[in-house]
């Protein structure tokens, strides 16, 4: 795991540039750095060492010097990969992945990426045909963005290397914050800074002679087979086994997070590592430290835990949004945050449970399509009718469900956790933005037409709450802490057996995850294959209750700067009805919170 930087272009001062952008991350390689430049290019690489601890040194070149690469990620099929290219003559080094993946180039060219087994962004750069070629993996696990101007091309990991060139202009992309009110993160390729976009997951993208071309070289696709229950929970045994076992090599010791679920205890489980790191709150409904420390136990595993004060959250916010780069309001970033920080104090490599939700149908978003099955008979234009009536009604228990069922999926669903409603974002800024959300989500529901409504809700999350949200949180939280973590759950094997399932082995009237639950139980000691999920659960509707907290976020909404944005008196009354107990304002007002300490962060200059 590291962080990769590049400029292409003829300029003054590339080596030390260069350098002061990698330097901007070298958190995410603390181990060692190193550099390439010639006239048309610098490439730089900071290093977290996993694999091939001694000789693995980037850049890396090939035999004859004619490509260089860097890379950050991880590849576990490199070692069958390796000895595939010794076959075609290719010489090795080094017993690194990153050799396997630069010989690859040589032999597979643009169709390299889906030869690879892993988690990787990578750009190599071809001294003869002056081209740069860039990819990222399936899924986005690792991050990777560009940005164009004139004859200059940036790169990098994380978006903070570019403030170090003096090329680049830092300018607020304000547009994306309705989204971004939406979503709860940017689910855009346009980021926040304006010229400054995200290579998606599943790309490639080619720069030659001051030309730019990305292309989609996967996109995932559900295909529903019909096979018998105890056959599809066979195969999830199988390739589970199989996912963690690979994600499992390294030459350093790897340990795993933690939590009182089912998808973490189930990586544990098998993986069996020696050390286990939860984090909780002091509020026992919001904390998974005694579960994790009972499975640790019934698996002969140390468990070191933490729990998160307040006065700790609310300090280390400045922090957080630093390290993300651009904004998000998901509050478990900050436990990832200390998680991370925890297993870094013992370990380079941490294993961790993310997409488990998203391939095998675990959100309880996914279970209305069973449960709802009588409403849903009732016509639509009725059904619409009611949604428009309770949209200007007051909460209630079921009222968002309503209106949710009120409206065709394609019109009203953007991922499990929509936090602001299109009319209500409209209501809190102080400008109108020219995104719709549903032209955001509306290639991915033309791609899914023809399917069912829980495989129209797992794209979407899978294509934009997962590589947006979930991995972008887990990359940066855990590469603060110099911590690289693996996620087995989220690997091509295995979502190729995740989208043969058919809806009775994800969801049923009374679970979700139906198959993965009956494949976790024959190794999990405990009940935790029945527990229903919490994620990372954050305390905010209690310490709303707190002055310190609350005035520390009405100031924050009273500054100056923040009318630019929003309707301040309009934000205050969320903030108002949040602390009264209106629990669904709670993660508005974090999502107004959240983007005004990040603008300070990187507009205002404050230290964090």
């Amino acid at each position: 795991m590291c962080g990769i930087v590049g400029i292409v272009g003829e300029q003054k001062n590339k080596k030390e540039l260069i350098k002061k952008m990698a330097d901007r991350i070298s958190h995410r390689g603390p181990d060692a750095e190193n550099y390439f430049v010639d006239k048309q290019v610098a490439l730089g690489h900071r290093r977290l060492s996993i694999i091939d601890l001694e000789f693995g040194i980037q850049p890396m070149f090939n035999e004859n010097k004619s490509l260089v690469i860097v890379f950050n990620g991880e590849i576990y099929n490199y070692k069958e990969l390796q000895e595939e290219l010794k076959k075609e003559g290719h010489k090795f080094e080094t017993n690194s992945d990153t050799e396997v993946i630069i010989h690859g180039y040589e032999t597979w060219g643009k169709d390299l990426p889906n030869h690879l087994r892993g988690m990787f962004a990578f750009a190599i750069w071809d001294t003869k045909e002056k081209k740069l070629f860039c990819a990222r993996d399936y899924f986005g696990i690792k991050p990777f963005y560009y940005y164009q101007k004139e004859d200059i091309l940036l790169f990098s990991s994380e978006i903070k290397s570019f403030l170090e060139h003096p090329e680049f202009e830092k300018k607020l992309n304000a547009d994306l914050l309705a989204p971004f009110l939406t979503f709860s993160f940017t689910p855009t390729t346009e980021t926040f800074f304006e010229g400054v976009y995200r290579l998606d997951a599943g790309s490639y993208l080619e720069y030659q002679n001051g030309e730019l071309t990305i292309e989609k070289y996967f996109t995932p696709v559900f295909d529903e087979k019909e096979k018998p229950y105890d056959e599809a929970v066979k195969e999830i045994e199988e390739v589970m086994e199989d996912s963690v076992k690979n994600h499992l090599v390294s030459d350093v010791e790897v340990g795993s997070f933690l939590s009182s679920g089912i998808d973490s205890s189930y990586i544990a489980s098998l993986a069996k590592p020696d050390k286990t790191y939860t984090v909780g709150y002091d509020t026992d409904k919001y904390s998974e430290i005694d579960y994790a420390k009972d499975l640790s136990e019934k698996l002969n595993i140390n468990n070191t835990s933490k729990k998160i004060t307040m006065e700790e959250y609310l300090k280390i916010v400045p922090k957080i949004m630093y390290h993300m780069d651009e904004p998000i309001s998901d509050p478990s970033a900050i436990s990832l945050y200390f998680v991370s920080n925890i297993a870094s104090r013992d370990v380079k490599v941490a294993l961790s449970g993310e997409g488990a939700d998203e391939f095998f149908g675990g959100y309880n978003t996914y279970k209305e399509i069973i449960d709802l099955n009588i409403y849903n008979k009732i016509p639509y234009p009725i059904r619409h009718l009611i949604a428009k009536v309770l949209e200007f009604t007051p909460e209630f228990r079921g009222r968002n469900f309503l209106v949710r069922r009120g409206y065709r999926l394609k019109d009203s669903f953007i991922g499990v956790d929509r936090i602001f409603s299109d009319k209500e974002c409209k209501r809190v800024l102080s400008f109108k933005s020219k995104y719709d959300n549903k032209k955001i989500t509306e290639q991915n529901f033309k791609r899914t037409k023809d399917q069912n409504d829980l495989v129209k809700m797992q794209s979407i999350d899978i294509d934009f709450w997962l590589a947006k949200d979930i991995l972008h949180k887990a990359d940066r939280m855990s590469m603060a802490n110099s911590l690289e973590v693996r996620v087995p759950f989220i690997d091509k094997d295995v979502f190729d057996v995740a989208r043969k399932l058919t809806v009775d082995k994800k969801v049923n009237k009374t679970n979700t995850k139906v198959a993965l639950r009956d494949a976790a139980k024959t190794v999990i000691p405990n009940e935790a294959y029945k527990k229903k999920k919490l994620g990372f659960p954050v305390p905010l509707r209690i310490w709303l209750q707190d002055d310190k907290f609350y005035n520390t976020i009405e100031s924050t909404f009273d500054e100056d700067y923040a009318k630019e944005f929003f309707d301040r008196e309009y934000a205050k009354k969320l903030l108002r009805t949040a602390r009264e107990g209106k629990a669904v304002n709670c993660k508005k007002v974090w999502a107004i919170y959240a983007f005004l300490k990040w603008y300070e962060v990187f507009f205002l200059d404050k230290e964090v």
